[in-house]
């Protein structure tokens, strides 16, 4: 079997859009929490609460979209559809770690942390392991 449709590797896909929804839900729930993620604190950024609320809720449903759109495909057998918005949401992730470097506190590796597993799942997804080139037969396809 391919590592990129063993069972494994779409429950590893599975959990990373299930994280992204629950960070999602927790920015809304939670948005002076959330911010503490992107090291801000309301007192700094932005100047109200509701505008601060505002901000985590756009940032919640982005997430939230994410992890919904990975689910999705995975659920459809999209692999490689989900593998790239794995790796795509990789790319998230790593700009959220250059946003917090710009606050210089510290909790940027949370982010870059994450960010080489999701790419590296995405990859899993494509194929990348799977040990073959994986090409189209375009001709085959016309006839």
């Amino acid at each position: 079997m391919a590592i990129s449709t063993s069972w494994p590797v779409h429950l590893l896909g599975i959990a990373f859009g299930l994280i992204f929804i629950g960070f999602g839900c927790y920015d809304i729930v939670n948005p002076e929490a959330g911010l503490s993620f992107f090291e801000f604190t309301p007192s700094l950024f932005p100047s109200t609460a509701a505008e601060t609320s505002s901000l985590l809720v756009v940032i919640g449903i982005r997430d939230i979209f994410m992890g919904v759109a990975i689910l999705a495909t995975l659920n459809a057998d999209q692999r490689n559809v989900a593998g790239w918005l794995l790796i795509a949401g990789s790319a998230v992730a790593f700009t959220d770690g250059i946003v917090c470097y710009s606050h210089g506190k510290g909790a940027e590796w949370n982010h870059w942390g994450y960010a080489p597993l999701l790419t590296v799942t995405g990859g899993l997804l494509l194929g990348w392991a799977d040990g073959k080139a994986k090409s189209v037969d375009v001709k085959a396809k016309s006839q």
